[in-house]
């Protein structure tokens, strides 16, 4: 088979091009440019899609013997997740843009380049598992080997159109297991640090990337307590998020949390960190990986942010939204946020918080 795969210039995604050659597969490199506005921006963290990052897959596609293709990909990157990252934070939301990336981007228009492009499948370098179910024919996402590198909530918006055309190689693997595969194979990228999180953000600056790009969302504003008295001046709500103690700037006796965001009123809300536990929450922007999900409701586990662990919980279908009530108070559920739910191993769907139910 002809297998496209997504390169980054890192070492989970070179070493699933190796496994595809060494099985025979005829493999072509894919590289997406996206650097929006940030691309003239001096940042010294390494990213997935910076330019030494895309020079670095051309020269593993090299070392593989395997072409390699670039596609600049900005403005729909920008428009995509550039866009919604900025509108969301500005609103009092925490987003989540690789969720947002994989769902517009990397599972979409780049799976349509590598079909155009003659291949039957996108193989990526995800922690993570696809496999097929054969009782029902559909297709199944489970958790990577690796838990500590586990990317499987990044991945709940893939769909059963998609899924038949996606390979994970490296899901079964650790990452010791990765990168000494790499060294193994001899390629040059082996020791590679590991990328940041926000690929277009230079320096992970939010407040410079925020002056840069919509300064009139960097408005001051109050901080009340939960009564509503002003205990001190905001810098911008692009700045804060649900649980944040730390540039607050401000001086009380015990310590204090943001809780809440009311971008209505331009307010961070604080308060005592028992002001951030609640054990219901209310989830819009669905996606199922069979398709549908299990019944109108059903018992799961559930993670509200990529690195929580897993909670159970009930959860309950009304109409376009999902009410999940968890077995305990879960601390800083953050509106904007992905949560996840699973079934062991397996993804069963999610979507986007909109807050405590």
């Amino acid at each position: 088979m002809r297998i496209a795969v997504a390169m980054s210039g890192g070492v989970d995604s070179s070493v699933a091009a190796h496994i595809l050659k060494e099985q025979g597969h005829e493999v072509i490199g894919l590289t997406m440019e996206i650097r929006p506005c940030g691309a003239d921006a001096q940042g010294g963290g390494r990213t997935c899609c910076d330019p030494d990052s895309i020079r670095d897959a051309g020269r593993v596609a090299d070392e593989l013997g395997i072409r390699h293709y670039e596609f600049g990909m900005r403005a729909a990157f920008e428009s995509a997740v550039v866009r919604e990252f900025l509108t969301e934070y500005a609103g009092g939301r925490t987003p989540n843009p690789c969720v947002t990336c994989n769902r517009l981007i990397k599972f979409d228009p780049f799976l349509e380049k590598a079909v155009a492009l003659g291949a039957t499948h996108l193989a990526t370098g995800h922690h993570a598992v696809v496999t097929p179910d054969e009782p029902t024919g559909a297709y199944l996402l489970q958790k990577g080997r690796d838990r500590s590198k586990d990317q499987s909530y990044f991945l709940y918006v893939l769909t059963q159109k998609q899924l038949p055309h996606v390979l994970m190689p490296i899901g079964d693997m650790t990452k010791t297991e990765v990168r000494d595969a790499a060294r193994a194979a001899g390629l040059s990228i082996a020791e590679q640090a590991e990328s940041q999180d926000v690929c277009f953000v230079p320096d992970g600056d939010v407040a410079s990337f925020f002056r840069l790009m919509m300064p009139e969302a960097m408005r001051p504003g109050p901080i009340e307590d939960l009564d509503g008295n002003v205990l001190g001046e905001h810098a911008g709500l692009p700045l804060y998020t649900v649980g944040q103690r730390s540039g607050l700037g401000l001086s009380r006796p015990r310590p204090t949390y943001v809780v809440r965001l009311d971008a209505g009123r331009n307010a961070v809300v604080v308060g005592d960190d028992e002001a951030l536990y609640s054990s219901e929450l209310a989830a819009s922007g669905l996606n199922w990986i069979a398709g549908a999900p299990p019944a109108a409701q059903f018992q799961a586990e559930a993670k509200i942010r990529y690195a929580a662990e897993p909670v159970s919980c009930t959860a309950s279908l009304d109409g376009e939204r999902l009410r999940l009530t968890f077995e305990r108070p879960l601390r800083a559920i953050a509106p904007g946020q992905s949560v996840v739910l699973y079934d062991g191993e397996t993804v069963l769907g999610g979507g986007v918080i909109d807050g405590q139910s």
